[in-house]
Parts: structure tokens; C-alpha cells; sequence
């Protein structure tokens, strides 16, 4: 008896999603998990880097969550043709060069890859701004994510 698979039309992904001026939510992660960034010293350049993403680059950055062994962070292109790839490409290499002259890491500092996901609307962006607010909590560091001083928000909240 030859039987057809079944298809769920309303299970299948979507080939392509067109967003006008998407927001992506990044996670990138320290080679080998290494516990690095959650101090002041690589704070201050990590927010230094994203505060230059605007002018140097035309990439609006949002909210931040350093963690001691990766970030997570929103963005958008504000009038760049710049794929995310390539801006991404280039904020591991400015905060790479930073952090092991200013900080004294071994390189490499960044994964080779890095997690980007599209949001869809506010209401994504709020709820996924309150999980990874709560990440420091989660992890033991601090008691309420107000503690975690690791936190911000550059050119959009």
C-alpha cells in the first residue's frame, strides 16, 4: 500500500518573511563560553561600540543584556543597505580588537556564529526584552534584573 505523507498546510515555515525595517534580536556568545564580559571595563566597550553603530554604520541599537559569556542585543538597519551579516561581521571585530588590547583577552573573543531571530511586533520585542531582562536573575547573579548593571539601551528602548 503506497501512502502519500500528510501535509499540514498550517504546520509548514514560512520560505521568506518581508518586514519593512525589521528587529532582529541577537545573541552572540564568547568562544569556548569564556566568563569575560560582565565587568566595567568590557561593558564600556561594548556600549561604546554600539553607540558608534549609528554613525559609523546606519545600525540602530536597542536594548543590551551583557552577560559574563554573551550578549544579547536588538538592532535595526536605520538607511543602510548592509546586511545583518556583514554589520555583525564588523561589530565582532571592533569589539574583538578592543578587548584584547583594552582588556587583555586571548582572541578569538566571539563564536564564529551568532543567533538572530526577526520580530514581528511590539508585543515580540516586549516579551522577548523580559526574558532576557530576567536572564542575570535566572543565572544566580543578582537577586531582581534592576540589580544587573550590565543593561542599557542605546538608541531605542
Amino acid at each position: 500500500m503506497n501512502k502519500k505523507p500528510i501535509r499540514h498546510k498550517h504546520l509548514r515555515r514560512l520560505a521568506q518573511i518581508h518586514v519593512t525595517q525589521p528587529v532582529y534580536f541577537i545573541t552572540a556568545s564568547v568562544f569556548k563560553r569564556r566568563d569575560v564580559l560582565a565587568n566595567d571595563h568590557a561593558w564600556s566597550i561594548l556600549k561604546d561600540e554600539w553607540s558608534n553603530a549609528l554613525s559609523r554604520h546606519q545600525w540602530a541599537i536597542g536594548r543590551y543584556v551583557i552577560m559574563p559569556d554573551h550578549v544579547h542585543f536588538f538592532c535595526s538597519a536605520a538607511g543602510s543597505d548592509k546586511p545583518l551579516s556583514a554589520f555583525m561581521k564588523q561589530w565582532k571585530q571592533w569589539t574583538s580588537k578592543r578587548l584584547v588590547r583594552e582588556c587583555n583577552l586571548q582572541p578569538p573573543i566571539w563564536q564564529a556564529e551568532f543567533f538572530d531571530h526577526v520580530l514581528r511586533s511590539d508585543e515580540s520585542r516586549s516579551e522577548k526584552w523580559l526574558y532576557v531582562r530576567d536572564n542575570p536573575v535566572r543565572a544566580g547573579l543578582v537577586k531582581t534584573a534592576e540589580d544587573w548593571n550590565y543593561q542599557g539601551w542605546i538608541d531605542f528602548p
